[in-house]
Parts: structure tokens; C-alpha cells; sequence
């Protein structure tokens, strides 16, 4: 045999089946007669049969090899716990005895957060996640980072290449097919009825978004995550400004991959796949149809401004609006003109409007250019197509967008009257009102 092929041909016969022996317990009559493993069901005595002693096995990396080979073929224990000496034969069996035997034992402490922890890999571990987080190994195919040079180059040999060298053709590869290819997701949520591919995800997503674990907090803004990829790459685009995606097509940087397939998916190839039920306007992703549902056909604004009783869809919204608005925060400066802004997309926008001059968005039916991607939209939706989504409720007036909608109401429903011309002291409902006024009137 090829040594260089990572394989284990080890077949258990009845010669050998000494070394697996295992005593079968009361209540479990099908017995393997190869190794003696006692089962309850005769259908997993079946499958243990052939895929244990019936299959070559192949491993994707030569860890998985070495680690079955040890555990199934020799009885190796080669896991000590520091706090008893009980030995394991996995190291997931040495983690789970140091949970359930010394979990009131927390003697190791991380000296920059004062996390603690029930034994020093754990520590080690969680030490090089959240504090010294460096990949500056990156692939120059998808511009993934990793630690070490030897992650990086499995990486390309697995996925780039399509290497699979240690490739296991058992339970992986089940795993694989029948949740990516036949879209079998037998677990589903009780409480949202979204599916899933198997028991872990089910369990992560009920965790995280039911129950609101967060168990990741960010060391730099005190932001809180329920996943650690989810901190991680918070860290990496919010807190060192990377981008390490960048579309092939305009050049255009990112900060997460989905953001990029995202733009890809709805700027180059023009895809608009979600709809709404309601009035079948349709959006590039989920999240805007999500936001669209809830503010124009729920009007779901269950978050109130203490100071000015103004609604909003969500918190992170509101705490935007009361920095902004009622703090005064600015903490955003132009480096060409020092002017501040309370947001970071009003910064882009102005640089890209004044500085750059930039209309990047143009119309494919009359060629208009517009420097933002919403005032794109909003052009083909009411000029084009004609539509009027904004109803008032006091007189039954449509609009084709919000803003006129709410000027409407302001001035006609209300009788505001909020600019007043500094010079003759003569108030306008319209601010457009008042600078025509100053143009025909005051223009000396």
C-alpha cells in the first residue's frame, strides 16, 4: 500500500476481536459477532457492522487518521486530567470529566478579562481567540486569513484544490449529503419552526437567538456576541477596520464574505429574489424585505425615544437617534473639510457627493444618474413604475414616498409652519417654499 495514502484498512475478524471486546449489558440483545458490541435496536447493530468492519476508512487530515487509529485499534489513554491523573482516551472525554468532576474547580484566570477557567488549555485556548488575535497567513483566492502557514496550506489543498487526501467516506460525507444536497433538515425549531440539518445547529440557534445567549463579549467595546465567529469578525471589520473581501468587478472592499456575495449577488447580476406578499415589491436580500415588512405594512416601531416619544423599528436605531439627535454627537469627521457627522454612512455619502462627485447609480430606462442607491430606487419606483405605497390615513392621499407623505401631513394635516425666513420673519410649512421665497424676494 501507498504509504502516502492516509488510510486505515484495519478489518476486525474474530481473531483479533479480543483487542475491541466490550461486555454486553442487560437489555441490549443484538450483539455484533465481530466485536461484540451489544446494541438495542438489530438496525444499529447492521450499520455499526458496515461501516465499522465492512469499509476502508479515509481522513481528510492526517489528525483524523492518527486519532482513530489510537482510539478504535490500540487502547491508548493518552489524555491526563492535572487535577486527579484519570487518563482518557480522547481529549472531548478529558473536557467533559473536568466539567462534570471539578466544575466547581475554577483555578486558572485570564489576567485580562478575569474569565476563568477549568483547566489551563482552556485558558490557552481562549487566551489566543480573544487576545492575541493574529492571522497573518492569507489566501490569495478568497482572502481568508489563518494563524499558521500549515492551516493556510490545508485550506488550499482542501477547498481550492479539491484535495481530499484523508477524505472520510462514511460519516462526513453522509453528514454532507444529506444536509447540503438533499435538503434533508429533520430538526426543526418549536418556536419558529425554522429547519435544520442536524441536532447542534437546531441547539445554537435556539441558544442564540431564543433564549439570547451571548456568552462572547468583545474586549474593546463591551458588544456581545452569541457565537465566537460573530466576535471575531466583529473585531476584525469594526475594531481594525479590515476588509479583506473584495469584489472582482468594481474593486469594491468588505469587511464579511456575506457582505460581498450580497453586493455581488444584487449590484452585478441584478438578482432581486424576495418578495413581498403584500404588495410584491421585491428586494436583493431578506434583511430589506424583513425592514420593509415592518415599517410600511406593520408599522412594527415598538422602540420610543424618551425624550421626543419618536418610534423606531429597532434599539440599535433608537440608541442611534438619541446619540445623534438629542447627545449632539458628532463623531465622524470629514479629513477634507472638517465637517462631522453622526454617522459613518452620512460621512461616505457627503465624500462621495461633494468631495468626489460621484453619481455612480444610473437609471437603465432614461440614463438619470443618482450618487445613492435609494434615490435610485426610489426614481424607478414612482417615476417608472408609477407606484404610490404611502397612504394617509387622515385624507386617503397616496405618495410615492415616505418623506412627502409626512410633509403632507405636517403641513395640510398639522398646519406646521417650521421655517421662517430670518429677514422678514414670514414662516413656510415647505422648506423649499422658503428658499423660493428668499430667491424672488429677498434676492438682493
Amino acid at each position: 500500500m501507498d504509504q502516502s495514502m492516509k488510510k486505515c484498512e484495519e478489518i476486525i475478524s474474530e481473531n483479533n476481536s479480543s483487542e475491541h471486546d466490550i461486555v454486553v449489558s442487560d437489555g441490549k440483545k443484538y450483539v455484533c459477532d465481530i466485536r461484540q458490541v451489544a446494541f438495542t435496536l438489530e438496525s444499529s447493530m447492521i450499520t455499526h457492522r458496515d461501516t465499522i468492519h465492512n469499509k476502508e476508512k479515509n481522513y481528510e487530515f492526517r489528525s483524523h487518521l492518527s486519532r482513530h487509529q489510537v482510539t478504535v485499534h490500540r487502547n491508548s489513554r493518552d489524555f491526563s486530567c492535572d487535577k486527579c491523573e484519570k487518563k482518557f482516551i480522547k481529549k472531548s472525554s478529558l473536557f467533559t470529566h473536568q466539567k462534570l468532576a471539578h466544575k466547581d474547580r475554577e483555578d486558572f484566570t485570564c489576567q485580562k478579562c478575569d474569565k476563568k477557567f477549568e483547566n489551563k488549555s482552556t485558558l490557552l485556548k481562549h487566551k489566543k481567540i480573544f487576545h492575541e488575535v493574529f492571522k497573518d497567513y492569507l489566501c490569495e483566492r478568497c482572502a481568508k486569513r489563518f494563524r499558521n502557514k500549515r492551516s493556510l496550506l490545508l485550506h488550499i489543498k482542501s477547498v481550492h484544490e479539491g484535495r481530499k487526501d484523508f477524505a472520510c467516506d462514511k460519516s462526513y460525507l453522509l453528514f454532507h449529503q444529506k444536509s447540503v444536497h438533499e435538503a434533508c433538515k429533520k430538526f426543526t425549531c418549536d418556536k419558529c419552526e425554522k429547519e435544520f440539518g442536524d441536532q447542534s445547529s437546531l441547539n445554537r440557534h435556539q441558544k442564540t437567538i431564543h433564549e439570547g445567549y451571548k456568552g462572547y463579549p468583545c474586549n474593546e467595546c463591551e458588544k456581545k456576541f452569541g457565537q465566537m465567529p460573530h466576535l471575531l469578525s466583529h473585531q476584525r471589520t469594526v475594531h481594525e477596520g479590515r476588509k479583506d473581501y473584495r469584489c472582482d468587478k468594481c474593486e469594491k472592499k468588505y469587511g464579511q464574505k456575506s457582505y460581498l456575495l450580497l453586493h455581488q449577488r444584487t449590484v452585478h447580476e441584478g438578482r432581486k429574489d424576495y418578495v413581498c406578499d403584500k404588495c410584491e415589491q421585491i428586494f436583493g436580500s431578506s434583511s430589506n424585505l424583513i425592514k420593509h415588512q415592518k415599517t410600511v405594512h406593520e408599522d412594527c416601531k415598538n422602540y420610543v425615544c424618551d425624550k421626543c416619544e419618536k418610534k423606531f423599528v429597532n434599539q440599535n436605531i433608537l440608541i442611534r437617534h438619541q446619540k445623534t439627535v438629542h447627545e449632539g454627537r458628532k463623531d465622524y469627521a470629514c479629513e477634507k473639510c472638517d465637517k462631522k457627522f453622526g454617522q459613518k454612512s452620512h460621512l461616505i455619502s457627503h465624500q462621495r457627493i461633494v468631495h468626489e462627485g460621484r453619481k455612480d447609480y444610473a437609471c437603465d430606462k432614461c440614463q438619470k444618474k443618482f450618487t445613492l442607491k435609494c434615490n435610485l430606487l426610489t426614481h424607478q419606483k414612482t417615476v417608472h413604475d408609477g407606484r404610490k405605497d404611502y397612504a394617509c390615513d387622515n385624507c386617503e392621499k397616496k405618495f410615492g414616498k415616505k418623506s412627502d407623505l409626512l410633509k403632507h401631513q405636517r403641513t395640510v394635516h398639522e398646519g406646521r409652519k417650521d421655517y421662517a425666513c430670518e429677514k422678514c420673519k414670514k414662516v413656510f410649512g415647505l422648506k423649499e417654499n422658503l428658499l423660493r421665497h428668499r430667491m424672488t424676494v429677498h434676492k438682493d
